[in-house]
């Protein structure tokens, strides 16, 4: 990884994004990431054959235009008098930015969707914050970067950098500000001073749980600390796209502190430091091979007692999801290894191979849920982050042929199936004489 010292980095996805009218009436995610539904829509190979009418209208037109009118209906709902009316409306059209894509749509009425997220922000409560300050970030993904998600980040970051710092802000709002202001960086800012002064944002609050001078641990409830690990992924996050010049001065900074929060008692920031701490030897690595960390014994002791940790004031749950994470980061810390992740989606694999990979994939992830393998798919922009190329266009005799190999899929699975059970029985019966083996 080659970073330009004196100059910005441009990744793949900071070119603007064209407009395009074919993909506003893609049908929403199935929760079978690989749903032939699915991959049909986000191709743009709609039979407009099949369901036509004497009129002309298709069956997809017709709910289309449904689908529509439900959106504008969210959109005036927004600025309801009630409470309960406008989460609905901001829940409604988080849903449906999560699981279509429907960039033609959010195009015609940004400004109109930006001032309702800006008006909800402001005179809304803890949970509707957070609906909005989400929603604001599903907007950006759906523009992709380019001029359009630069006026939305400039008309809401003031405030979001207001709610971050307001210790006497629903801290629910906060934490979902951190998450947000994160992605919505990576999306749409395009000033390397600005990135860096976001990042010192974050680092003014999960710096406060770092071990004191003295080596005590600060006192921090569950709440703060979810603010404090979400302020510490979304730093991480944009340490993806720094400077080489910035990283150096990181790991000189943090890297000799953030081992002090593995000894976190929340499990949630004890997992986001030690992925942290692996994201920043890997850009090290990248910048020399031969990097070591002076006190690289002493963090490896902590990695491996965590990735064997039989502590009993634990849950089984979080014991179990600590040690798989941590055998992963002492491999990357040790032998700067990474446990690679094929993501399967329609006909296409994505290889996470990179801890710096993993931060993105898991960062846009967070936001579009089960529709992660549809916008993997189908939303360009994200395609032009992870280096997928254009979407794919599947006909309909590839379309066929999916389908007889997943029937015939389903009926070898069903003799294998059988074919156990019996094996298995047969040893199981307490007639087999235990001789005859």
């Amino acid at each position: 990884m080659h970073r330009n010292e004196n100059s910005w980095p441009k990744p793949k996805m900071r070119k603007p994004r064209p407009k395009r009218g074919q993909q506003s009436g893609a049908h929403p995610f199935s929760d079978e990431d690989a749903s032939i539904e699915t991959l049909s829509h986000c191709s743009s190979f709609s039979d407009h054959n099949s369901g036509a009418d004497e009129g002309g209208e298709t069956a997809e037109d017709a709910a289309q235009e449904d689908f529509q009118y439900k959106l504008k209906g969210f959109i005036d709902s927004t600025v309801d008098k009630s409470a309960k009316t406008r989460q609905g409306a901001l829940d409604g059209l988080r849903t449906a930015m999560a699981t279509r894509i429907l960039y033609e749509f959010i195009s015609e009425r940004r400004m109109t969707i930006t001032d309702s997220i800006e008006r909800c922000l402001k005179k809304g409560k803890g949970e509707e914050q957070s609906a909005a300050a989400s929603l604001a970030c599903l907007l950006c993904i759906q523009l992709g970067s380019g001029i359009e998600s630069e006026e939305v980040l400039k008309t809401l970051k003031p405030l979001f950098m207001s709610i971050l710092a307001d210790t006497s802000a629903n801290v629910q709002a906060r934490q979902a500000v951190a998450k947000t202001l994160g992605l919505c960086t990576l999306v749409a800012e395009d000033d390397i001073l600005d990135v860096h002064a976001t990042m010192e944002s974050f680092e003014r609050l999960f710096v406060h749980s770092y071990a004191r001078g003295d080596g005590s641990r600060p006192a921090i409830g569950p709440q703060v600390s979810a603010l404090h690990t979400n302020a510490l992924l979304s730093w991480a996050l944009l340490l993806t796209i720094c400077t080489a010049s910035q990283i150096r001065e990181v790991l000189r900074k943090h890297l000799p502190r953030l081992p002090s929060l593995l000894e976190s008692e929340h499990v949630s920031m004890r997992i986001a430091a030690g992925e942290t701490i692996s994201l920043l030897f890997e850009l090290a690595r990248d910048m020399d091979a031969e990097f070591e960390f002076e006190d690289g014994e002493v963090l490896c002791d902590k990695l491996s007692a965590l990735a064997t940790d039989c502590n009993k004031h634990r849950t089984k749950v979080d014991k179990r999801k600590q040690r798989s994470v941590f055998r992963d980061v002492l491999r990357a810390v040790e032998e700067g290894d990474f446990q690679s992740e094929s993501i399967r989606f329609g006909t296409e694999r994505m290889i996470v191979d990179s801890w710096s990979r993993k931060r993105m994939y898991d960062a846009f992830r967070e936001f579009v849920g089960a529709g992660m393998n549809y916008h993997l798919q189908a939303n360009e922009f994200i395609r032009d982050v992870f280096e997928l190329g254009p979407p794919m266009l599947v006909d309909s005799a590839t379309l066929k042929a999916m389908k007889i190999s997943r029937l015939e899929r389903h009926l070898y699975n069903s003799a294998a199936f059988k074919a156990r059970t019996k094996a298995r029985n047969k040893f199981r019966d307490k007639r087999v004489d235990v001789g005859e083996f």
